[in-house]
């Protein structure tokens, strides 16, 4: 019996929703040609999920900043489908010209000498299972003890709030109403006053507060060579917030001249350890966060892509470590938002995913203390790819659910945890007594040796006077907890 008679209809969503890469839509042709039920017109074209992944329109991108040749966001797939839709029922000689342009345009992206450098390939391919390891944590915990850290030293997560003025200031510079000159002089004050409020707080370990930083995964792709980021290429995040991802879509490093490239972080972190002389850290986006959350090239596995980016932050890593940034946070909060519904995919990803981070960190010496953030997930699935990372000191969202996640912390853990002691999603000032509290319920599941006292995440959507408060009362409440001890 026939598809139509027997009365089915088949939508084939052969227009991937997920992505920005442009269809091969000669081969989706032939794939929906084949379908049962195709010359009865009995199958329909769609994309494969809701467009509302992918930003709008690609004609509102500058060519010379966007690789177009490759790409189709919303607009582009409908227009895709349409096309799809045509020749599936007209025939594919009815829409040659259109295939033709369509195939030109991939053999121009796939022949784009941004995509494939050689000598970043031959890099990736000449690591070895050295570059992952590094000695044990005793003996980094030995070569670090001249940081002189109290007892729960307290820190912060990195970003401190971004105000309207620091967004303002970025915007005319973009605009082209200030120079780069008057923008890079607000933001060193800016670290500066930054810098003068940790000290004034009390605050052991002090960063910088990315006040030159947009977002934390855009900010890398700006000065990484094989990413573009888009002007207008805004995508829902979760519920009213929106984002704009960058796009992955060539060999990785670092911008500038050589295999290397040229450091970035390094000025600003520099300047901040100068104004003070307690330990200022370096501040760096992982390699699985920013695959997470860019949209990745889809012409190789992504525990290659992820080694390029691991390879380019370390290069930046050695560099903050050469101009003497000794604690270096290594931030993945996304580690356990990529970890497929499939249980049999699972150990695969984590694999790729905490090697990548280890190829990152594991080139420091054993005196440079790597610290690593994560948060906005349940974790206790995967505690032991976590302690896997290897990291000196782990961060972890901790607030809300009062601690119960160090439940699921086993002994065998090797890193210093900071479980965190105040939940930054919400504008309440936590008062001391709470975070006392939450401190005394971390020292109770035993882990007081290695504990650090920190908020459960970055500053950058709160405002200063919540803040001043919220960080006070934590340095407090640490002081008081440390006498008692």
């Amino acid at each position: 019996e026939s598809v139509s008679a027997a009365g089915v209809h088949l939508v084939a969503g052969v227009v991937n929703g997920r992505n920005v890469w442009r269809a091969d839509v000669r081969a989706a042709l032939k794939t929906l040609e084949a379908l049962p039920g195709a010359s009865e017109g009995a199958v329909s074209v769609a994309s494969s999920t809701s467009l509302q992944h992918v930003p709008h329109d690609l004609a509102l991108e500058d060519p010379a900043e966007v690789p177009v040749d490759g790409l189709a966001f919303a607009d582009q797939k409908v227009a895709e489908i349409a096309l799809l839709a045509r020749g599936l029922a007209e025939g594919e000689a009815a829409v040659e010209p259109e295939l033709k342009a369509a195939d030109e345009a991939l053999a121009r992206f796939a022949a784009d000498p941004r995509k494939h450098n050689d000598e970043i390939r031959a890099r990736a391919a000449a690591v070895t299972a050295e570059d992952f390891d590094r000695p044990t944590i005793d003996v980094r915990h030995a070569a670090q003890a001249d940081l002189n850290l109290p007892k729960l030293p307290t820190t912060t997560i990195g970003s401190f709030p971004q105000t309207a003025e620091i967004r303002r200031r970025r915007a005319e510079a973009r605009a082209g109403k200030i120079s780069a000159e008057e923008l890079n002089g607000f933001l060193r004050d800016e670290i500066a006053s930054v810098i003068k409020l940790q000290e004034e707080l009390g605050l052991d370990v002090l960063v910088h507060g990315e006040a030159e930083r947009n977002d934390m995964v855009q900010y890398f792709a700006e000065n990484f060579d094989g990413f573009a980021t888009t002007r207008h290429g805004w995508v829902q995040s979760y519920g009213s917030r929106c984002t704009r991802p960058s796009i992955l879509f060539g060999d990785v490093k670092r911008h500038g001249e050589g295999l290397r490239g040229e450091a970035f972080t390094v000025p600003w972190s520099s300047h901040a350890q100068s104004l003070s002389d307690k330990p200022v850290k370096g501040m760096l986006t992982g390699p699985v966060t920013i695959l997470a959350w860019s949209f990745v090239r889809d012409d190789q596995p992504r525990r290659e892509t992820a080694n390029q980016v691991a390879l380019a932050l370390a290069d930046e890593i050695a560099d903050l470590e050469e101009a003497g940034i000794r604690i270096i946070q290594v931030d993945e909060p996304a580690l356990r938002e990529l970890l497929p519904l499939r249980r049999d995919e699972q150990p695969q990803y984590l694999d790729w995913s905490v090697n990548s981070f280890r190829l990152a960190t594991s080139g420091v010496k054993d005196s440079t203390q790597i610290h690593t953030h994560l948060c906005y997930s349940e974790f206790n699935e995967i505690i032991d790819s976590i302690n896997a990372l290897n990291a000196d000191v782990t961060s972890i969202e901790a607030a809300r659910s009062h601690m119960e996640l160090l439940a699921d912390i086993p002994e065998t853990f090797v890193s210093g945890l900071g479980p965190g002691v105040w939940d930054i999603h919400s504008p309440r000032v936590p008062s001391q007594e709470e975070i006392e509290s939450l401190l005394k319920a971390a020292i109770g599941y035993g882990t007081i040796a290695d504990l650090w006292v920190n908020p459960d995440c970055g500053l950058k959507t709160r405002d200063y006077e919540e803040t001043k408060q919220s960080l006070r009362h934590l340095v407090d409440a640490t002081k008081a907890i440390r006498a008692s001890l």
